[in-house]
């Protein structure tokens, strides 16, 4: 008797206990994807068959809101639920789960809409829009494209209004703006200071409005490499011709080697140069022998060409140069 009470007793020690069944909780801050926000939504562990039950209603899409704990737990109690364990917490945080379709995609509906309606070309216009930059929030599972619509176009003032719209205008937003017309020119990315050189990586295009624009604006940026800020320039500013030059190959002053090439014939002498000038200028070059002035063209760093490039007479040259 004795050993079957023992086996019976370990038998018993033996089984586990079976464990309370957890107690249902606040799950924290949440995200809705639906209009409305459901038991499950809010506490983890809820009972299957309520776990789809609407309590409150969602915000509005891409909006944040918050619920109150005691009117979580008041809807539960509703249910005949015990209040679910809220580790704390005064209120929860929903945020509704959105799409968002920013200023940029807004601005390329409306082009397209001009394009189509007006002839307007999209990559020459901009639209700057009234206001704060536009931006429209959409459910997650709309996935239709943006388009423009009810365009409203007034070609002297260059206002246009539009609606843009997703879907079957499920989501919708009114927009106005200003169309304005843009052209390619070069800007510095970076500040340079009077003197100094550009580089290769110190210029870039950008689309800017031609009104308020110098009618000298420069745009091909390789065309400025390698000259020289004529003034201090500040960064994302256009450049207009006269913000840079070509850096002087010949100084005043300078000791000059003067060529005078023509087939058959090749001269050089020794010159002073009486004034400055980059490649291809024509400057004027002191003979110290005669003493008698030169126009010469640059040819490269303290080198001087004379001849038929710079329009002189051999003659003249002749008279110019010793004979070698």
């Amino acid at each position: 008797m004795k050993l079957l009470l023992a086996t019976g007793l370990a038998l018993i020690l033996a089984v586990p206990a079976f464990a309370e069944p957890a107690r249902p909780s606040l799950r924290g801050d949440i995200t809705a994807k639906r209009d409305v926000i459901t038991l499950g939504d809010l506490v983890a562990d809820a009972p299957a068959d309520l776990a789809d039950r609407p309590l409150f209603r969602a915000p509005a899409i891409g909006a944040t809101g918050t619920i109150q704990v005691r009117r979580i737990a008041e809807a539960v109690a509703a249910l005949g639920l015990d209040a679910p364990e809220s580790g704390g917490r005064l209120q929860v945080s929903v945020q509704r789960a959105a799409r968002r379709i920013g200023a940029p995609e807004i601005e390329a509906a409306v082009k397209a809409s001009l394009a189509r309606l007006r002839g307007l070309d999209p990559a020459t216009v901009s639209v700057l829009f009234e206001g704060e930059a536009p931006s429209l929030s959409v459910p997650l599972e709309l996935d239709g494209a943006l388009a423009a619509s009810e365009v409203v176009y007034d070609p002297r003032l260059r206002r246009v209004t539009a609606l843009v719209s997703v879907g079957d205008r499920q989501a919708t937003l009114r927009v106005a703006g200003q169309v304005v017309e843009t052209i390619e020119v070069a800007v510095l990315v970076r500040a340079l200071a009077r003197g100094e050189t550009v580089a290769a990586g110190d210029v870039a295009v950008e689309r800017r409005p031609r009104d308020g624009l110098p009618a000298e604006s420069a745009a091909d940026p390789s065309a400025l490499v390698g000259q020289v800020a004529q003034r201090p320039l500040p960064a994302a500013m256009p450049l207009r011709a006269g913000d840079l030059a070509r850096p002087d190959l010949v100084a005043r002053g300078e000791a000059v080697t003067i060529v005078y090439e023509t087939p058959g014939v090749a001269l050089s002498m020794r010159g002073q140069a009486k004034e400055g000038g980059p490649m291809g200028a024509v400057v004027s070059v002191l003979n110290p022998a005669s003493k008698k002035l030169i126009q010469a063209t640059v040819i490269g760093p303290g080198r001087v060409m004379v001849g038929p490039p710079g329009g002189q007479a051999p003659g003249r040259v002749a008279e110019a140069l010793p004979s070698r």
